[in-house]
């Protein structure tokens, strides 16, 4: 117990030292006081992501459509505020785009670039919303370890980067970032307009690509700036190297098994097995789960199941 009272002490006394050297322009804008309301929602967060399943498992899942046309669209829109305010203040500001000091000076411009920062801090929690979506809609596949992960930190690390370095070098991940999640959230609101666009949406798979590079080029960024010493603080660049690092070994995962590993022909049995479905459902469209987004049709479904089974008889026959 001396040892656990030992560490909370010092924790503590470490944050207050910290708040020594923390933005005074922020401290007094939402949720920026404490970290402590950023805290009880992710927790929230977390015990939803315990509770919603439990409680969606033997209910009907709600199909939100008008409310994912909605949500997704209106983050296209939040995320082109924040990008196009990140882009348009560093330029006022003259920024250097390769080391970028924090100034926490009342200049105009500085407090537009700390307010747009801020505006992406929030989205973090926004985001949120992308899970509850999916629980309610049982697309639980879709919760994966890599969509908790990112929702989780995201939301808690920039509450801590707009805390203490809400300008210089942090607005170039920010202004990446917010601009590849207009083209997603793009994506999203136009699969959640039905089955209709299903044409118009084969670049999905270009989105996860540009969500790698983008990891790098942060990368990169952070790792020149150390190397030329540049006076940014040094933890934020390691914390963010790290960080990406994470990233790129989760997406890169994600793309390897989704669209890599595939089975040859496996295609093609999907367009059959949706064009079989379709006529079985008595339309024209291959049948799928609440306009798509980037969850499985029926007719994947379909193949997996055969996939299956042939599986197993070939081992039953090797046995015998």
């Amino acid at each position: 117990m001396e040892v656990v009272s030992h560490f909370v002490n010092d924790t503590v006394e470490f944050y207050t030292w910290s708040l020594t050297i923390a933005d005074k322009r922020v401290e007094s804008w939402p949720m920026m006081s404490s970290p402590l309301p950023t805290l009880a929602i992710s927790c929230l967060y977390l015990l939803f992501l315990w509770a919603g399943p439990r409680y969606m498992q033997d209910r009907q899942p709600f199909t939100l459509r008008k409310t994912l046309i909605v949500y997704n669209f209106s983050m296209v829109v939040l995320n082109f505020y924040i990008a196009k305010e990140l882009l348009l203040g560093s330029r006022a500001a003259r920024y250097n785009y390769l080391c970028q000091p924090v100034s926490y000076s009342n200049d105009v411009n500085e407090v537009r670039i700390a307010s747009a920062l801020w505006w992406y801090y929030i989205s973090k929690g926004v985001e949120f919303l992308d899970t509850v979506f999916f629980i309610m809609r049982k697309k639980f596949n879709q919760v994966s370890f890599l969509h908790v992960y990112h929702h989780c930190t995201m939301f808690i690390l920039w509450w801590i980067g707009i805390k203490w370095v809400p300008g210089g070098q942090s607005f170039f991940g920010a202004g990446i970032n917010s601009s590849i999640h207009v083209l997603m959230y793009g994506y999203y609101g136009l699969a959640a307009l039905g089955p209709h666009m299903q044409r118009y949406l084969w670049w999905k798979k270009y989105l996860t690509i540009i969500q790698m590079v983008q990891f790098h080029v942060t990368i990169g960024h952070a790792g020149h700036s150390l190397y030329t010493g540049c006076p940014f603080p040094a933890w934020m660049q390691w914390a963010l190297i790290g960080y990406a690092v994470t990233f790129i070994v989760l997406f890169a995962n994600f793309y390897y098994h989704a669209y890599r590993a595939a089975k040859p022909g496996k295609d093609k049995a999907v367009k059959a097995a949706a064009a079989a479905a379709a006529a079985a459902n008595g339309g024209g469209k291959p049948l799928l789960t609440n306009g798509v987004t980037n969850g499985h049709s029926k007719a994947e479904e379909v193949v997996d199941d055969v996939v299956a089974t042939s599986r197993l008889r070939k081992g039953r026959a090797k046995k015998e």
